[in-house]
């Protein structure tokens, strides 16, 4: 067998190799983050958050009908989409590797030997399967989001350049040029990273066709190369449509043309041009100019699958975020213009002041004839004295926290202006180390723990002494930087056998890390960790530490005389236990089966609401699991699920005037023209009138509103906004009458346990300086819905509107329903519906794997399980209140037995609940709470100051927080030796 032969054998194993692993470990369902959107959107093809992944819609929904009809087995199957986009990334990059690997070892055609052969096989194996079980790379594996897909493509590119550069015919070696493009042209379809790859790939092409290469001409290649990114990514992607879209407002406005005419004058003369300019090139025989349009057009090719967007948006699918059903729209939706911009030459300190703002370009709508100016952006003037270069401590968030944290890292004191080495300092201590390097590191050194903002492990740490709960953590896993030094000991032999190749390695180890770094100029807070983002990074150093075994290999080829067979095995098998140990420490934190809990939880929050009823709900989280449930599995799709920060928006009001599925059209009073972006109910500041004592009535305000009325105008130089006059509203409740219509199904009778709190009136204070579009929204709603239509808030949104509703709400579940009762919570404390809410929880609500300690619960899971436990409290103590001892201890005991201390740890709500199994008489299990919690407070406290740990650390005061309310409740319940002894701890502590 010849070694090409056997290198493409190899390569195939490490495929099926990397496609078992995945397959062992791959996620069942929808995990949290995008992926239940992305599933839900696949399986519709309906239209996901901006700039969308039409491709990858496209061949997940081809992946969904593997699950035959049954739709709880949709999730898995679009998951295995990712599971093999990840396993061919290896694939191809054990074939990059080995293509590599033969030019450091001076392996010509004809002359193989097979200890050569062996010791580049052992270089692929070692480098694919480093990468196979790589921290951030396995995570993308295993789940339906786009980073999976994303490496495929840059690793197919990467592999098809270089098997390009081995192609001696150049009429046939062009054909794998216009390949690669139309895999670009595909990639843009999936997710932009893939573009970064194009600089190294001219790098790749100007070797071949340049043998006595210099560096002026590396660096032109380099700068031709950063130049064809600018093409795709500024002028083909959003370029083209954006012009398109210029003419078309042309044409219609300036000539009365009919919607569309400008579209079609452009297509027509683009895709002349480009067809003219290939048949010119072929005529005249330029051949790079005809590799040049072809390459161009497969780009274009595939970059059509954009035309879904368009298309699936225009017949108004549930899920359409920003509606871009015409050509401005789609040019905004693929400008991502939802999300704002990121200064990164130059730009503002968080500092600056903001001076003046100016009417920037109109933004156009589709009318009845023609484009209309609904709105014009806005152009924002700072303070010139506070502008930089190269801007990186830029943001500034609501409610400061991002100002903080510059602060914290750069040691500025309140007040005290940045400057430009301030500025710098922020880029190179957070921005590179602690969002990159961190991350790198997680990789091929060791991860701290799985909670959010843990660090890496070095040797040193590795060994260290740490609290049960830290040192058993499944997301710890020690390499003891060996998969780094590996890493570094490939560079070398690289830099030495093949310099010109070590900076095309280096260029893409570069541009897909620390150049994305500093492109995406991340805030100083971040809700999440963000390593997926520079896998394509941890892909490259994959390859330095494949060649690793090279390295070892010819320096024991010297030693060991021989046909240099026994040092390649000998080479292979030593590196290849660092992979094995990637493997053994990743496996349980990267093994999802058994998890089901993100779906479950969503299924809970629907169960918590009655028929027919509004969910408004506010993160990612604890919104697109229901959209799965929903979109996928057909669940409770009576509930319309109303997110808060789309509420914001035209475009999803008008979809909530919509119906969908059994959930009817939302009852609005106003008209979709009052809620128009850019008009002047974006944003509504509270400017109280001397003559207007106490609340106002909302019904009358809104109708202030409806009427245009110009007594709330406030005028403008760029936009004139409505304002509300008082800081107080109320509303009128006839309740005996929607009582005895039966409108209140929860309080069918005057003696129910909800009637004492009933009243006439409801009433809210606004909170901050003004409302918002979406508060606006549900004030009509409230209004209109005439209480026929219940109303529900989650955790997060209830306390993201501007309006303190928190005396009006019943907790029936997970949320919160809004009734005409006043119940001035007390500690936090909500009215609680104890009959419904008990069959919610102990009979409606689903808990999948949680008991299970084999099943894996991330942080984000874990969380999410805190809101359950808080609701088991709320519950109990409800009943508690009520005399009903008997059912608080089944409800207590439901939740130690759901989510129980070695799968779920208990945390500060099982402190909580604690004090609540004392008043029940369980003294047993809440003295087991009590010595758990304590104990693990003071294993952490001790460990955590011993390091020089500080008072203000959130996690810290936890701890301290947990020890105060332990030692509290145990004196109150007559634990007296108990109580003194965390007493002493928390003072010890404290101090």
């Amino acid at each position: 067998m010849g070694y090409k032969q056997i290198n493409v054998l190899a390569g195939w194993a490490a495929f099926i190799f990397a496609l078992i692993v995945y397959l062992l470990t791959v996620e069942q369902t929808a995990s949290f983050w995008d992926c239940g959107e992305f599933i839900a959107t696949a399986y519709k093809l309906e239209v996901p958050h901006p700039p969308g992944a039409p491709f990858f819609l496209l061949t997940g929904r081809i992946f969904s009908l593997f699950a035959m009809g049954d739709v709880t087995q949709v999730a898995y199957w679009i998951n295995i989409l990712s599971v093999l986009s990840a396993a061919f990334s290896i694939l191809f990059l054990f074939w990059s590797i080995t293509h590599l690997a033969r030019k450091i070892v001076k392996l010509e055609e004809g002359e193989e030997n097979f200890g050569k052969t062996i010791a580049i096989m052992g270089a692929g194996f070692v480098g694919a399967l480093t990468c196979t079980f790589s921290d951030s790379f396995w995570f993308s594996a295993v789940e339906a989001e786009v980073y999976a897909m994303s490496s495929f493509f840059t690793a197919f590119v990467l592999w098809a350049m270089l098997k390009w550069e081995n192609i001696k015919d150049e009429s046939y070696s062009n054909k794998w040029l216009i390949l690669i493009a139309y895999m670009m042209g595909l990639s843009i379809g999936v997710h932009l990273l893939n573009l970064v790859t194009i600089p190294a790939l001219a790098l790749i092409f100007y070797f071949k066709k340049y043998q006595a290469w210099t560096w002026k001409g590396a660096i032109i290649t380099m700068v031709i190369g950063g130049a064809i990114i600018i093409l795709i990514n500024n002028i083909i992607i959003p370029g083209l449509p954006s012009m398109a879209g210029t003419l078309e407002v042309f044409f219609v406005n300036a000539w009365g043309l009919p919607f569309g005419s400008g579209l079609i004058f452009f297509l027509i003369l683009f895709f002349g041009a480009l067809i003219f300019g290939i048949v010119f090139s072929e005529r005249q025989k330029k051949l790079i100019l005809n590799t040049a349009l072809l390459s161009l057009t497969f780009i274009l090719i595939g970059y059509a699958s954009y035309m879904v967007v368009l298309i699936r948006s225009n017949y108004d699918t549930p899920i359409d975020e920003n509606n871009p059903e015409d050509l401005i729209q789609y040019v905004s939706y693929l400008k991502r213009e939802q999300y704002g911009s990121r200064p990164l030459l130059k730009g503002h300190y968080f500092t600056a002041d903001l001076v003046g703002q100016e009417k920037g370009d109109p933004v156009y709508m589709k009318g009845e004839d023609e484009y209309i100016i609904k709105d014009y952006k806005v152009d924002y003037e700072y303070d010139e004295d506070h502008t930089t270069i190269l801007p990186r401590m830029y943001s500034k968030s609501p409610d400061g926290g991002h100002q903080r944290r510059y602060r914290q890292i750069t040691g500025l004191r309140e007040g005290q202006k940045p400057t430009f080495s301030d500025n710098i300092y922020f880029m190179i201590k957070h921005q590179l180390g602690w969002m990159y390097f961190r991350y790198f590191m997680w990789n091929f050194s060791g991860r701290e723990s799985d909670i959010q903002d843990a660090n890496w492990v070095g040797i040193n740490k590795a060994f260290e002494k740490l609290p049960d709960e830290l040192a058993n953590n499944k997301g710890r896993n020690l390499y003891y930087m060996l998969p780094f030094l590996l890493g570094l000991i490939g560079m070398v032999i690289q830099i030495i056998r093949t310099p010109h190749y070590f900076g095309v390695t280096l260029l893409l180890f570069f541009l897909t890390g620390a150049a994305l770094v500093l492109y995406l100029n991340s805030p100083p807070i971040e809700p999440r960790e963000r390593d997926y983002i520079y896998a394509g990074s941890y892909y490259v150093y994959a390859i330095w530490v494949g060649f690793a075994v090279l390295a070892l290999f010819e320096l024991l080829s010297g030693a060991i005389k021989s046909n240099g067979s026994i040092a390649a095995i000998f080479s292979t098998v030593l590196c290849l236990g660092i992979p094995t140990l990637m493997a053994s420490e990743n496996w349980d934190d990267h093994d999802r089966t058994g998890r089901y809990f993100s779906v479950d939880a969503a299924k809970n929050y629907l169960d918590s609401c009655a028929p027919n009823s509004i969910l408004f709900t506010g993160g990612d989280n604890d919104t697109f699991p229901l959209w799965y449930v929903q979109e996928v599995e057909g669940y409770r799709t009576d509930v319309r699920v109303v997110v808060l920060s789309y509420f914001n928006t035209d475009w999803y009001i008008e979809q909530m005037m919509r119906q969908a599925y059994e959930s009817d059209p939302l009852p609005f009073g106003l008209t979709l023209q009052h809620y128009q972006q850019g008009g002047p109910n974006d944003y509504l500041p509270v400017m109280e009138r001397p003559n207007i004592k106490g609340a106002i009535p909302a019904n009358q305000y809104m109708k202030l509103i409806e009427a245009d009325d110009e007594r709330l105008l406030v005028p403008t130089k760029i936009n004139p906004y409505n304002s509300v006059p008082a800081r107080s509203m109320f509303l009128r409740v006839d309740t005996a009458k929607l009582i005895r219509e039966g409108e209140l199904t929860t309080l069918p009778t005057e003696t129910s346990e909800l009637s004492q709190y009933l009243t006439d009136r409801i009433s809210w204070t606004i909170k901050g300086n003004g409302i918002e579009k979406k508060d606006l929204a549900i004030i009509d709603l409230i209004i209109n819905s005439e209480w026929k239509r219940p109303i529900y808030f989650n955790t997060t949104s209830i306390r993201s509107i501007s309006m303190d509703l928190n005396k009006h709400v019943v907790q029936e579940g997970l949320t919160y329903r809004l009734m005409p009762i006043e119940y001035p919570p007390s500690n936090g404390d909500y009215l609680v519906n104890t009959e419904v809410m008990y069959d919610n929880l102990m009979n409606k609500f689903h808990w999948r794997g949680l008991s299970d300690p084999e099943t894996y619960n991330t942080e984000d899971y874990r969380n999410f399980c805190l809101n359950h436990r808080s609701a088991f409290n709320s519950l109990a103590n409800a009943l508690i209140l009520k005399g009903d001892n008997e059912k608080a201890v089944e409800v207590l005991k439901k939740s130690l037995a759901v989510m129980p201390d070695e799968v779920i740890p208990y945390d500060f709500f099982s402190v909580q609940q604690m004090g609540l199994l004392f008043e029940v008489g369980e003294t047993e299990l809440a003295l087991d709470i009590a010595n758990s919690v304590g104990k693990k407070a003071e294993d952490w406290l001790e460990y955590y100051f011993n390091k020089g740990g500080r008072i203000d650390d959130l996690e810290t005061r936890r701890r301290l927080l947990s020890l105060s309310e332990i030692s509290r409740t145990l004196r109150v319940n007559g634990e007296e030796e108990l109580a003194t002894q965390y007493a002493a701890s928390l003072t010890k502590y404290y101090q």
